[in-house]
């Protein structure tokens, strides 16, 4: 699978244009490591939006679904720092899904990423996997370099003490499509998976195009 592991914690926030600088110091300087750095956690993905809301997405891969509900992490977000708590609190429109990855196919990442945020209908939840499935065939594709989905656990996904975030749409899906340009995207995004094309049985939430950032493996942290 080009996505490493089988869980995913994807986190999307806006941030007020005052507070931005000391936010993305705070995420590029303590908060992607601290986080890669937990037990199960494999790599981290930072993006900014081309096209889309909220502003920033961050996407972490692990090991096992299971690691996103593990004592590690638990205590990582029972202990935040005083930076990670300050910020924190800064966030706007937060999104928290705590997901696992069902379907990923193709070979490697891309620099753009293509999102779109699905609701499925209770009960049909088998039928739209096979539905996704079909349509997430990076083969063939000009300028598509993988495609993937991820499912998230409602009850994990809700607000937590430590993390505000939306619980209205907490098992919402996510459709992951890696590329190396927006046109790549946005075409397949409108040919395929939003407006009239939204795979059924789904009501599609939003959707967008993000540029990466920067990304952090564990391979890449300093040795104990």
């Amino acid at each position: 699978m080009p996505l490493a592991g089988k869980g995913m914690l994807l986190t999307s926030m806006d941030i007020d244009p005052a507070d931005e600088r000391e936010f993305n110091l705070w995420y590029d300087g303590e908060h992607l490591e601290e986080r890669v750095a937990i037990d199960g956690f494999l790599e981290a993905r930072r993006y900014v939006a081309h096209d889309g809301k909220p502003k920033y997405l961050s996407l972490y891969s692990t090991a096992m679904f299971e690691v996103l509900d593990s004592p590690a992490y638990r205590m990582a977000l029972a202990n935040q720092t005083d930076w990670s708590k300050a910020n924190i609190a800064r966030f706007k429109n937060m999104i928290r899904a705590v997901a696992r990855i069902t379907i990923s196919r193709g070979q490697g990442r891309g620099a753009v990423l293509g999102i779109v945020r699905l609701r499925p209908e209770a009960g049909s939840e088998d039928a739209l996997r096979e539905t996704l499935r079909a349509r997430l065939d990076p083969e063939a594709l000009d300028g598509i370099i993988s495609m993937h989905l991820i499912e998230s656990d409602a009850k994990l996904s809700g607000p937590t003490a430590e993390i505000p975030s939306a619980s209205v749409g907490a098992g919402d899906w996510y459709v992951l499509i890696d590329g190396t340009d927006v046109s790549a995207i946005s075409t397949l995004l409108a040919a395929n998976f939003t407006g009239t094309a939204t795979p059924a049985p789904a009501k599609q939430i939003s959707s967008g195009i993000y540029n990466l950032m920067w990304d952090l493996a564990k391979s890449d942290l300093p040795k104990p």
